[in-house]
């Protein structure tokens, strides 16, 4: 049997999101579903919800949409993450309701126009996004014929009066639990990363996004004692159908109050299970080495990984217990999933070799969304592990380095774009979805990416750079926070540079007394350092400081394109 076919855990597959949750509801019907604060004045209490309780309120809420006339209609949700979001979003899966979550971080006007694009007939939203709303419901062009504030707004329908009302109207008829849901009907609309405007809608189905579920459990292992920390914005299928993996597992999900508090929060609520993007991994990461070395033990702890990693040869596995007050520093912390990018090798390692699970995940929005990941039995640094149970692969226009373009067929592949037929031609073909990533696979078939077809750079004598790989590499430079390396055009040909952020935390300690010429004549120092480990045609030849933020996606992605735009401009100023 290869690797990538083995399966771990019994699940059994479900077609519709619905029979997922109560499938849950029926085996864990009295685990905490949900921890949720209330601040009232200087006072914060904790309010617990069961699995029955929050089973109870979807259909109290579903009946209300339902008796709204919204069933096969569209319910948009914006808000930052919250338990009425997921109440929403779940209500909308057991109405028949096709749901579509929006992106608290977008502009207004963006914002403005996902909702025009989705020809949205009712809206739930927060008090930080009201006065977009305010401006909408005067608009000639809006369909939305329910505005439905989480905070209770008085000048809106308010979503505990729905609640209310949803309750009084399933306790007279509770037929809304033998609704038909078909299963591959459309059921969710989704944002790709983006600007609105340049942005795809993904079409997804109950059936899309349930078997996405079921292959998951088969190789993950999820407990129902794990506490999750929804960090991921719900907006994101990443974040959206991992909550429902945690629904579907019997864990308990808190909120965060923000990223400055993720390590307070983790503590609060003992997490075991946090999904995350490298960015914050890496961040968790490097404030436990800042804590271990404050207290001079990383030699110490150097040493007691590789002990503990020599003992695992034997089955031996004590690295829990080794590593007891850093883990309980971290709430208790198992299992780590790193998605949306490449994760640091070192990081993964680090977190591994001190008994916290963390491996990497692969996926994309038309996939609804995991494609591959490793898991507990199967891990390899760098790579992403294996496809799916239920996922087909194969690499295109492979080289002869072996890289190619990753394409898949899977279950849990979109519908297509929302009514454009033409980008959905592009990437769908014959079942096969063309993801535009660059990948290989070793001896033993891991899968390693290594960047997107239409960032790669190919020089004049047909060389192929992918940006990725030199990133990664720079981001390890003590003064950088982050970078995007791309491709000047030179004469007929491409010359490599880099954009890089400086880590200002790292400056003010370590380089506070140089001026900003010396500090970026230090930095291109490092750089050549890099140039010296790589082959002569990789080498940065150019570097490029940004003072400011870049500009990204709310999944904190560099947008590639934006970011060129923004270059080209700085430089045709620069020649006045």
């Amino acid at each position: 049997m290869k690797l990538r076919e083995e399966i771990f855990f019994d699940y059994p597959v479900f077609d519709t999101v619905k029979d997922v949750i109560l499938y849950t509801l029926e085996r864990y019907p009295n685990n905490k579903a949900f921890i949720v604060k209330e601040k009232n004045e200087d006072k914060v209490s904790y309010k617990d919800i069961t699995y029955r309780e929050f089973v109870n309120q979807v259909y109290f809420l579903a009946t209300e949409f339902n008796h709204l006339g919204f069933r096969r209609k569209k319910i948009g949700i914006i808000s930052k993450n919250r338990y009425e979001w997921v109440l929403a979003f779940v209500a909308c899966f057991f109405s028949d309701v096709v749901v579509v979550p929006l992106d608290k971080g977008l502009t207004p006007e963006e914002i403005e126009n996902s909702v025009f694009r989705a020809e949205l007939d009712a809206i739930v939203f927060d008090e930080a996004t009201k006065e977009v709303f305010d401006k909408i419901r005067k608009d000639e062009k809006s369909n939305i014929k329910e505005y439905i504030s989480m905070d209770n707004n008085p000048n809106y329908t308010c979503f505990n009066d729905l609640l209310e009302e949803g309750k009084e109207l399933f306790e007279k008829d509770d037929s809304i639990k033998d609704i038909e849901i078909d299963p591959y009907a459309l059921s969710e609309l989704v944002f790709t990363s983006g600007t609105s405007a340049e942005s795809k809608v993904v079409m997804l189905s109950q059936f899309n996004i349930a078997r996405n579920i079921s292959d998951m459990h088969l190789v993950e292992d999820f407990r129902p004692t794990d506490v999750n920390l929804a960090f991921l914005p719900l907006h994101h299928t990443f974040g959206s159908t991992g909550e429902l993996i945690m629904l579907s597992t019997g864990i308990t999900t808190a909120f965060p109050d923000g990223l400055r508090y993720i390590k307070q929060n983790l503590k609060e609520y003992n997490v075991t299970f946090f999904v995350g993007v490298p960015l914050l991994v890496e961040a968790i990461y490097k404030n436990v080495e800042k804590e271990i070395a404050k207290q001079g033990k990383t030699k110490m702890v150097k040493f007691m990984r590789k002990f503990c990693k020599f003992l695992l040869l034997f089955n031996i596995d004590i690295r829990r217990k080794v590593f007891k007050q850093i883990i309980d520093e971290l709430g208790g912390l198992r299992f780590v999933i790193s998605g949306a990018a490449a994760l640091d090798k070192e990081v993964e390692a680090g977190f591994n070799e001190m008994g916290i699970l963390t491996v990497q995940g692969y996926g994309m929005t038309e996939a609804s969304p995991v494609i591959a990941a490793e898991n507990y039995k199967h891990r390899r640094y760098g790579s992403i592990g294996f496809q799916m149970p239920s996922v087909e692969i194969r690499i295109d226009d492979k080289g002869e380095d072996g890289i190619g373009e990753l394409v898949v067929k899977a279950p849990n592949v979109m519908m297509g774009y929302y009514k454009d037929l033409e980008k959905t031609q592009e990437v769908l073909k014959h079942g096969w979805l063309h993801t535009g990533d660059l990948v290989y696979q070793d001896k033993d078939e891991f899968i390693y990416i290594v960047g997107r077809k239409k960032d790669m750079i190919v020089l004049k004598n047909g060389k192929k750079i992918f940006p990725d790989e030199l990133e990664v590499m720079i981001n390890k430079l003590d003064l950088v926070k982050e970078c995007m390396v791309f491709g000047l055009p030179k004469d007929d040909d491409v010359s490599l540079a880099v954009k890089v952020k400086y880590d200002d935390e790292v400056v003010s300690r370590d380089y506070k007394d140089l001026s900003e010429e010396e500090l970026n004549k230090e930095l291109w120092k490092q750089i050549k350092e890099v140039n010296q480990r790589i082959p002569k045609y990789k080498y940065i030849k150019h570097l490029f400081v940004e003072k400011g933020e870049f500009i990204k996606t709310t999944t904190n992605k560099i947008k590639r394109q934006e970011e060129m735009k923004k270059i080209k401009k700085e430089k045709e100023v620069d020649k006045l």
